[in-house]
This record gives C-alpha cells, structure tokens and sequence, in this order.
C-alpha cells in the first residue's frame, strides 16, 4: 500500500555533450499545469514591472548585463559542453546578448516614443500611436544558438515592458537556465520581481501549453513545427513571430575577389558546424572563375581543425569546427550527401561523420557537380556542407538563388558594388549581403526576417522590439465644437454640403483643372 501512495519520480531531460557524449546535467519536466502557474507568476509580475518607467527598465537591465559579464567564463564554458561549438563562438553569442541590451537600454526611448499622426482629411483632431506592452511572452527556442535565441530575444521583450517564459530546447536547456538564474539574481538586487524571466522545460506538450497560455508566442526553429505553431495559437488569436529555416543563397560573379569570397564561403558554410539559419547553403559561381574558386575553398576546408575546444592550448590555436549538436541532423546531413552522389556530385573533401572523434562530429564537406535536382540545394542541409554550382552568368544565378520555398537571408560578391547592390534587391530574402556574408544579423539597428516560409515579423531595430508591443491609437478633438458634422440630426443642407465636399476633394476633373491653372501661373 505505502508503495502505491509512493508517487511516481519526476520526469526529467538528461543534457549529454554533443562533444564527449558524456552526461553534464538535466532538468525537470515542467507539465502543463507547471507551464500555466509560470504565466501566470509571470502575468503578476508583469503588472509591477510594466509599471515601471523604460528608463527604470533600461537601468536594470544594464545591472543585469554586468551580471552576465561577471559570469562569462562559466557560460562560455557551458555553451561549449552543451552546444558543442568552439570557445570563440560561444563568446560571440554572449557578445552578442551584451550589445542587444546596450542597444536597446539607448534606443527603446526612440523607438517606442509616441508617434504624431497628422490626418490628410480630419485636421481638427489630434491623433497620436503608443506602443504599450503585451503581457507575457511565451519563447520557444532551438538548441544552435542556445544563448542568443533565448536571453537575447528575451531583452527587446523585457524592455518593452512585457514578462517572458522561454522553453529552451531539449537539447541544450543548461544555458537558458543558468543565464535566467543570473538575470533574476540581477532583478532581486534591483528590487524587481525576479518572475519577470523564466524558463519551463519540457517537449512538444511544453511548448503547445505555453502556446495556450501566453499572450504572444516568439518561435525560432523549423518550419514544420513553426506552422503548427502558428495553427495553435490561431485557435486564441494570439499574434506570433516566426524566424523559420533557410538555403541561403550565395552568388559569386566573375568579377569577384575570389580570395575574400572563398574565405566567406568556408567560415560561412562551416561556422558552428553549420547549424546556422543564415549559413551558406549553396553557391552559384560564374563558369570563369569557377575552378579557381572552388580549388581555394578546398584547400581551406582542409586546413580546418575539427575538435572540443580547450582554454588552455599551448599554441594559443583554437579549433575551428565543433560538433553537431541534434542528432536527427547529423542523419539528415547524411541523407543529403548521400543523395547528391546517387544524383551525380563529386564529393571534393570531408562527406562523413569523423572517425577521430567521439561526439556527433561531422567533417566540413565540399561538393561539386551539383544541380536543383538535389536535395542539397533545395532543401534545408543545416550541417557543414557546402555545395558549388557552376552557372553561366549572374541571371542564371539569381534565377536559381530565387528558385527555393525559403528566403531569409543570402549574399552577391563583386568588385563593381553598385552592380551588386542592383543584383541583391533582386534576391528574394530577407537580407542580402555585398562582399560579406551572416555579417546582417549582427546589425542590431536594422530588421532582420525572413520571406516566403522562412517565416514572419522581424527581430532587430525599431520592428525588434515593437513587435512586443500593442500599438494604440489615441484620437483627441481639438477646438471642443458643440457638435460634430455628422452627429445627430440628420439634415439635408449636411447631405448637400458633403456632396460638394465630394466634388471638391475627389473629382479627377477638378484636379486637372487646379494642375492646369498652377501650371499657367507658373
């Protein structure tokens, strides 16, 4: 009887190395239940920190960003166990965390001042749009960048005045928690309540109960699970924001500096293993200078070092590729590969999982011969794969870029700058670079987003942070008449006088007249 009363134990995600494939922690299972007294601790919170002013906010948050940076050495250090990448990267996305609370601390004010609307038709009202904060942001995160897709796409969301519960990945949960532990340290010191941020874990019932429960959903990963997210939150109405996957495009025209363009292509195909949503996915070279771009990217693909990062190397060299972080991904890696050499492409260098390595390592691979027939160029790859099509000019180029379901992100080199900003407003994507590649993301000030199925809203500049906003319209009359026009009663000398209203306004007639007489007076 007494082990019949016994509950059962706690579920629980066991977080294993991607590296070492050694265990390194694990977290509870939080239930729906669990997931709704989050939201809402989180919505009692919300009222007393919404209350504050930005600029209380902002302060607060700059306390908290001092926090972080006492602490980086720890969460460098996580990132790398958890994720897999090499240390470099791992201080990167806390870079980047850093730079988006600096930048919004200084530039919320601006971005969120109300906005004067004068009205072309009804001058005598004074009309004005304010941005006021939803509630609480429900965050469901993916596991390649486990540090700036949750405290980083947090911060805009705080400031604006709202509350935030993050489901992390099941993948790499560590780091959300921690960070969130640290900022709510920061919170209580500041005398704000620390419910504010907090971090549920879980799988798939998690994040459709934070679905149900949130006032708005922020989610990053695939599209397949970004449109049933978008289904679910339908059922209440709730607005969602959606960076979905990528195969982005990079166009290399004959007049390229091929050197600089072969180094973007390897770092940018190959960076955190590839598991970026903005990496390089595929090349269109011009037949020209095709060879010689493709000999040099071999040849630094080669030269890569492919490891677990330390923090003491004799050398002061660091590696260069780390793990793979999902398993799934490395299989759909494979089936990519695999399927491009049944189809014809030669595998010039890497094509395998490395046998010298223990964890989910996979070698950077080059690929040649390849065409659209391929999943690996029209499907999203997400590992260290880069493949180069030879095409004939720039139009082949863009048209092929433009053939995908996706459109997020891309890049045109050329020495002639103007001709390629002409070619990148052709591409459809979100952001394209000139001579630069992933470098888009890292410009706070200017929206970042995607087209077609790579998703909906924009994370960065004034769009990053008033996505997190109701924006309400403020109507005041101004001179205090009796009466309005169109109020009651009803009479027809009104009628008559809104039919020469008509006339006066609207008739394509009269404003010819009016054009032809300002331009005989001139």
């Amino acid at each position: 009887m007494a082990q019949r009363m016994m509950q059962e134990p706690r579920p629980v995600i066991e977080v294993h190395s991607p590296a070492t494939l050694a265990k390194i922690g694990e977290v509870p299972v939080n239930s729906p239940l669990e997931v709704r007294a989050a939201v809402q601790s989180a919505r009692t919170a919300f009222r007393r920190w919404s209350a504050l002013a930005l600029a209380q906010r902002a302060e607060v948050l700059l306390a908290a960003r001092d926090h972080l940076l006492a602490q980086q050495e720890e969460l460098v250090t996580l990132i790398c166990q958890e994720n897999g990448k090499p240390r470099l990267e791992a201080l990167v996305e806390l870079v980047y965390v850093c730079d988006v609370i600096t930048f919004y601390a200084k530039q919320a004010r601006r971005f969120l001042a109300p906005q004067r609307i004068t009205p072309h038709l009804l001058r005598n009202k004074k009309v004005t749009t304010i941005y006021n904060p939803r509630g609480v942001i429900g965050m469901i995160t993916p596991w390649n960048f486990p540090l700036i897709l949750t405290i980083g796409e947090a911060i805009p969301a705080l400031l604006a005045g709202n509350a935030v519960v993050i489901k992390p990945s099941e993948w790499t949960p560590l780091i959300a928690t921690r960070a969130t532990e640290i900022l709510q340290g920061a919170f209580r010191a500041a005398g704000v309540p620390p419910e504010i941020l907090q971090v549920v874990h879980g799988y798939g019932d998690t994040g459709g109960a934070l679905v149900d429960e949130a006032d708005m959903i922020a989610f990053t990963g695939s599209v397949r699970t970004g449109k049933a997210v978008a289904v679910r939150a339908a059922q209440r109405l709730i607005p969602v924001s959606l960076e979905l996957g990528g195969k982005d495009p990079m166009i290399v025209l004959r007049d390229a500096d091929i050197e600089r363009a072969a180094n973007a292509a390897v770092w940018g195909a190959f960076t955190n293993s590839g598991q970026v949503c903005i990496s390089v996915e595929r090349v269109y070279v011009e037949a020209p200078i095709a060879d010689e771009f493709t000999r040099r990217v071999v040849e630094k693909t080669k030269a890569l070092r492919q490891g677990i990062d330390v923090n003491e190397s004799p050398t002061g060299r660091r590696v260069d590729v780390g793990a793979m972080t999902f398993p799934k991904q490395v299989e759909t890696v494979e089936a990519h590969i695999n399927d491009a050499r049944e189809h014809g492409a030669q595998i010039l260098t890497g094509g395998q999982r490395n046998p010298a390595l223990p964890g989910r390592f996979f070698e950077p691979t080059v690929l040649a011969n390849v065409d659209h027939s391929m999943k690996i160029m029209t499907e999203e790859t997400f590992g260290p794969v880069l493949p180069i099509m030879r095409v004939k000019d720039a139009d082949e180029a863009l048209r092929l870029a433009n053939d995908t379901i996706y459109g997020l992100n891309a890049s045109v080199w050329t020495t002639d700058k103007a001709k390629g900003e002409r070619i990148a407003a052709q591409v459809e994507a979100g952001m394209t670079c000139v001579n630069d590649v992933l470098v888009g993301f890292g410009v706070t000030d200017a929206p970042s987003g995607g087209l077609k199925e790579s998703g909906i809203g924009k994370r960065h500049g004034a769009p990053g942070i008033r996505r997190f906003c109701h924006e309400q319209v403020i109507v005041t009359d101004r001179f205090g008449m009796k009466r309005e026009l169109l109020w009651y009663p009803y009479e027809a000398k009104t009628e008559r006088l809104l039919q020469r209203a008509l006339g006066a306004l609207f008739s394509s007639k009269l404003s010819a007249k009016v054009k032809a007489l300002l331009g005989k007076a001139s």
